[in-house]
């Protein structure tokens, strides 16, 4: 590979990388002048990589959206990144990415060396994903609320609240957080003056009103610690409680903070609550948690109790003659 090559190749990597780059600081990082960095961009074009040059005192440049996507140059640990992205968005709780993801991740090992194309595969035969259940988004809604959240930009959407009310939003979006099976916008609510997580399957046409905005500081170590700790605080439908006969750290390490609250008795039991605005989530949250424990008891609410005891029913019938079969496994 020629200088001029390898130096095209790193200015194309280095473009990538961010939304604007002043001439000067591409020339600084490649070691060349502000001339040559001109004469490397008019190179870029001219093999079809749309490159704006940027007004203003130090003037600039942007590799913009075109017509086609040029390909993108990736090392070894970003193109396993993306692999293994795939593999799980093909499970993930966004409207018809699955194919979508499927498609791409085809495409993507069709064209990695032959270590990376063992390496990504080998990952993929000894990992196991249960596919996700529950709400799912629209993958545009998802790329409008990032893009927003990148470039600072207020957001518009509408928004249906936990108990059905419908309203408009205008945010400062701060990070999309996912929580398992759930998508999250945390951002600031200037008419509020406080921070907002919402789930982003219960907002409709998102869309950036193209003010600016300065990013305020987040009162919390990361978003996704910020999301879990109001969900954790907010108020819900349905509240459990639950006696587990297990020692409080013991169910602490096993369980993710955002399941609920777990509180010792004393030394071999312990409280457990959680809560959702689904009964059935609810009870699949709370049974995951219970079957760590060889006993425990439900205390409420009551429409948890009532839904448990006709889960337990079912399974009774399902498990008795003529059924067993459907729940045993296989021989020997």
């Amino acid at each position: 590979m020629t200088e001029t090559s390898g130096r095209l190749l790193e200015l194309l990597s280095l473009l990538q990388t961010r939304r604007e780059w002043p001439g000067g600081e591409l020339a600084d990082r490649l070691g060349v002048s502000c001339r040559t960095i001109r004469r490397d961009i008019e190179r870029l074009r001219g093999l079809g990589y749309p490159v704006d040059s940027l007004t203003g005192p130090a003037g600039g440049y942007q590799l913009r959206a075109g017509t086609a996507m040029p390909p993108l140059l990736l090392d070894d640990e970003e193109a396993i990144a993306i692999a293994v992205g795939l593999r799980t968005a093909a499970r993930a709780s966004v409207t018809g990415i699955e194919e979508t993801a499927v498609r791409a991740l085809v495409k993507l090992e069709q064209v990695l060396p032959t270590h990376l194309r063992r390496r990504v595969r080998a990952l993929g035969s000894a990992t196991i994903s249960p596919p996700v259940g529950g709400p799912t988004v629209d993958p545009q809604d998802l790329t409008v609320i990032a893009g927003a959240c990148r470039e600072s930009e207020r957001l518009r959407f509408a928004y249906r609240s936990r108990d059905g009310t419908d309203s408009r939003r205008e945010v400062e979006p701060y990070a999309l957080v996912n929580l398992g099976r759930r998508w999250y916008l945390l951002a600031w609510d200037p008419r509020r003056e406080d921070w907002r997580s919402f789930r982003v399957d219960r907002l409709a046409r998102p869309a950036s009103t193209g003010v600016r905005f300065t990013p305020r500081r987040l009162p919390a170590k990361d978003a996704a610690a910020f999301v879990k700790d109001s969900i954790i605080r907010a108020p819900n439908r349905f509240e459990a409680r639950l006696t587990l006969r297990a020692a409080a750290d013991e169910i602490a390490g096993r369980v993710p903070a955002y399941w609920g609250t777990i509180e010792p008795i004393d030394a071999h039991t312990c409280e457990y609550r959680t809560g959702d605005d689904d009964l059935g989530w609810l009870a699949l949250r709370s049974l995951r948690v219970a079957m760590l424990v060889a006993e425990f008891e439900v205390h409420e609410p009551p429409e948890l109790v009532e839904h448990l005891r006709t889960l337990a029913e079912r399974l009774g019938h399902a498990t008795m003659s003529g059924g067993g079969e459907l729940l045993a496994g296989p021989a020997g």
